[in-house]
């Protein structure tokens, strides 16, 4: 059996170098399969190099890089069909997951939210990257993979925009307007000029550009002007403010009856009146910048905004405590006087876990507990 030296196997090592194998664990697999092949064939009086040239045709057809870049191509098809698999599967999970949600949602069971934010966040985090990879792999042209990857980074914006907009959680118009503009303003133009100049995607591109025009539209048909925002918020001031002027002659009707307190029975319902009128105070102060609201609201910009009132309450400084004294201070009311008066329903906070509660419905149903409260003073 013949043995090779040091100096014979530094030489085939260094041969796989030359003839292009770059990966390291490529050139030791060769040169051990390379030296077990030598020592067990040549003879001791044997020609080495000879041999060796000989024995080294056997791995290739044309050179020895070849095996290389078989392994590289092995590499990558594996891991190109796991991606697909795993893109596949995560495609159904997330369809199941939603269908699952939204059915919950319709039945008002619970599990609703979490089937359609599994879903979505599947879809947007798994999915459609998963998508993009395995597409640019099969793109040669940089233009084509440039179109793929904004076309994917618009149809993640969009997911995540309307799981936002459904969860009531903050930026879910920006991820909108985001998704819109990336495929008004950059896809739709390069995927336009590319596609039409070619006969054989010419029909096709017209059709896909025209159902994502439409597709868009629809979209924007479902967001509020500005120009529409102010003016839902110029009548919803509107309206609180002929409730709350209801509210003050109703005040005024019980101070010249010459009642003993002229705005609650005892000094509970005093204390319910004013912490509503201190929760009236902050929400108007934090939506207008004001205390109160003028008549010409309209004109000076004064108007009730859209805020959210849960998110209102974690915000804004002082909120809270007003918030939690008065919700005390209605159950303290509710509880002594449960014979004698009209229990003031809670209405503002019956509604703790409504995600769509504004700050105009928490102000509109302030003043219907403070009618409650005069209510109250009348019977008595």
């Amino acid at each position: 059996m013949y043995t090779l030296s040091e100096t014979q196997i530094d030489f085939i090592l260094d041969d796989i170098r030359r003839n292009g194998i770059e990966l390291e664990d490529l050139q030791l697999n060769l040169l051990d399969h390379i030296c077990c092949i030598v020592e067990q064939n040549l003879e001791d009086n044997g020609d080495f190099e000879q041999f060796y040239f000989s024995t080294r045709k056997m791995f290739y057809k044309h050179h020895l890089k070849e095996i290389e870049e078989e392994t590289i191509s092995l590499m990558t098809y594996k891991n190109y069909y796991m991606m697909k698999k795993i893109m596949m599967i995560s495609g159904i999970v997330s369809v199941a997951l939603m269908t699952m949600g939204i059915v919950l949602k319709f039945l008002h069971w619970p599990g609703a939210a979490v089937g359609i934010v599994l879903g979505v966040g599947v879809i947007s985090f798994v999915f459609l990257p998963l998508m993009f990879l395995l597409k640019i792999k099969e793109q040669n042209n940089l233009k084509d993979k440039a179109l793929t990857g904004l076309g994917t980074l618009a149809a993640i914006c969009l997911t995540l925009g309307v799981l936002f907009k459904v969860m009531h959680w903050p930026g879910a118009n920006m991820l909108s307007i985001i998704a819109l503009v990336f495929l008004m303003c950059l896809y739709l133009p390069m995927y336009f000029i590319s596609g039409i100049r070619n006969p054989d995607t010419k029909t096709n591109t017209i059709v896909n550009s025209v159902l994502i025009i439409t597709a868009c539209g629809l979209i924007l048909t479902l967001v509020r002007s500005p120009q529409g925002t102010r003016i839902l918020e110029a009548q919803i001031t509107s309206d609180y403010l002929m409730k709350d002027d209801l509210l003050k002659s109703e005040l005024e009707l019980s101070k010249n009856n010459s009642l003993p307190d002229s705005i609650a029975i005892v000094s509970d319902g005093k204390k319910v009146f004013d912490l509503c009128e201190k929760m009236k105070e902050i929400i108007i102060q934090s939506e207008t910048g004001n205390k109160t609201i003028e008549p010409n609201f309209s004109t000076e910009q004064q108007m009730i905004g859209l805020t959210d009132f849960h998110q209102f309450i974690s915000d804004v400084s002082g909120a809270n405590n007003v918030y939690s004294a008065l919700k005390t201070s209605i159950n303290d009311y509710n509880s002594k006087y449960a014979k004698a008066a009209k229990n003031i329903h809670p209405l503002v906070f019956e509604t703790e876990n409504d995600r769509d509660f504004k700050s105009y419905d928490a102000l509109t149903r302030i003043v219907i507990m403070q009618m409650f409260l005069l209510q109250n003073v009348r019977k008595f």
